[in-house]
């Protein structure tokens, strides 16, 4: 029987592309939600649930700038939902890959009704996949999603949940760090080391902490000036800094580490070759454009620990609540992101690869790929 391509949908549309043909592909299911007196428009994307129900966050983003903000978002909760596949499994979880998008501007658009309407399409899916935040949804947004839907993560405290995941997010982060530090210096302490960060909202304020406290002198930047002015007020005196942009930063002279915790696609054809620092290490997810970024970075000889790794702490946080959430066990969970790091250092050089290849050879051989 001949089957025709819908209305619509061009041959070579790169969501069907993704999914069903490309290598970043081998989804298990993507569902397209709306719901119109609202304005939901979501997308969930499920990679893998070989190890248990998909756990990842929901992203509320309007993909400014794209021409197709639809397709934009689908695309991204795919690459982003295989990435929590790998990032659950080398966290040690048993949990699966999946993701969600809402799509418009959360300041404009985000409603009670419409985030409630996202849980009933989450609930729908019968505990497939666990919810919890993302960039632009908080705590206070998971809670109005818990009123319809049982499976959700990063609710508050006072409605039996975990609270704000960011913490041992930055945490994790920060294991990751010692673990690059260890490889390069010797020793797994960032103390004198100079550190730039891209991104000091939820995350990449509790880093610059951990870092001051670790000796660090620290420089940052964020598209929200609120934001960089609320990090060097809560450091008054502190070995910290600002720069205008990313560009600014990533050419920064003597940083030894870099850390992009903002959106993904830092890491890229015109951002690596003029990258000063010795090492990368950020909170951010897909930090690598595309495809061979890794190898460029091992070229230019920048140690890179894989960002599914170094940011597992905030769904090792969400996961633990799903059986009581238990702050000193979830950390000491988190606290382990640093042998975790070391382990794919090892890998790498022994099977000569880039630290990404050895770290999806690890996850794989746990999910059983």
């Amino acid at each position: 029987m001949e089957v025709s391509v819908p209305d619509g949908v061009p041959a070579g549309d790169p969501v069907i592309s993704t999914l069903f043909r490309s290598e970043q592909g081998g989804h298990e299911q993507v569902v397209l939600c709306q719901d119109r007196p609202s304005g939901l428009k979501a997308v969930i994307a499920l990679h893998s649930t070989a190890l248990g129900p998909a756990l990842g966050g929901t992203r509320f983003h309007a993909y400014p700038g794209s021409a197709d903000p639809e397709q934009a978002a689908v695309l991204d909760a795919l690459n982003l939902a295989r990435g929590m596949s790998y990032k659950n499994a080398l966290a040690g979880l048993d949990h699966g890959g999946g993701k969600a998008v809402i799509i418009g501007d959360p300041e404009q658009i985000k409603t009670e009704a419409l985030l409630r309407a996202y849980g009933r399409f989450v609930a729908s899916l019968g505990g497939r996949y666990v919810t919890a935040c993302d960039v632009g949804t908080y705590v206070q947004d998971m809670d109005v999603v818990a009123q319809e839907c049982r499976w959700t993560t990063g609710r508050s405290p006072e409605n039996g949940g975990a609270g704000d995941s960011s913490v041992l997010t930055a945490f994790g982060v920060f294991q990751g760090m010692r673990a690059a530090a260890q490889r390069l210096w010797g020793a797994p302490t960032l103390r004198g080391r100079l550190v730039g960060i891209a991104g000091v909202g939820k995350v990449g304020k509790h880093l610059v902490s951990h870092l001051l406290e670790d000796g660090a002198r620290v420089v940052v930047t964020d598209v929200r000036e609120a934001s960089v002015r609320a990090v060097l007020e809560a450091h008054p005196g502190a070995p910290l800094a600002a720069v205008a942009d990313t560009e600014a930063l990533i050419r920064t002279e003597g940083l030894d580490l870099y850390a992009p915790c903002a959106l993904g696609g830092a890491l890229n054809d015109e951002t690596v070759p003029v990258l000063t620092a010795k090492a990368v290490c950020g909170a951010a997810n897909n930090q690598l454009a595309h495809p061979g970024v890794e190898k460029d970075l091992a070229e230019r000889g920048i140690l890179y620990a894989p960002d599914y790794v170094v940011n597992a702490g905030g769904v090792i946080q969400v996961a633990d609540e799903l059986h009581g959430f238990d702050f000193a066990r979830a950390k000491a969970k988190a606290e382990k992101i640093h042998d975790t790091t070391m382990a794919i250092f090892e890998r790498a050089d022994a099977d000569g690869v880039p630290p990404v290849a050895a770290a999806d050879r690890l996850a794989e051989q746990r999910m059983g790929r």
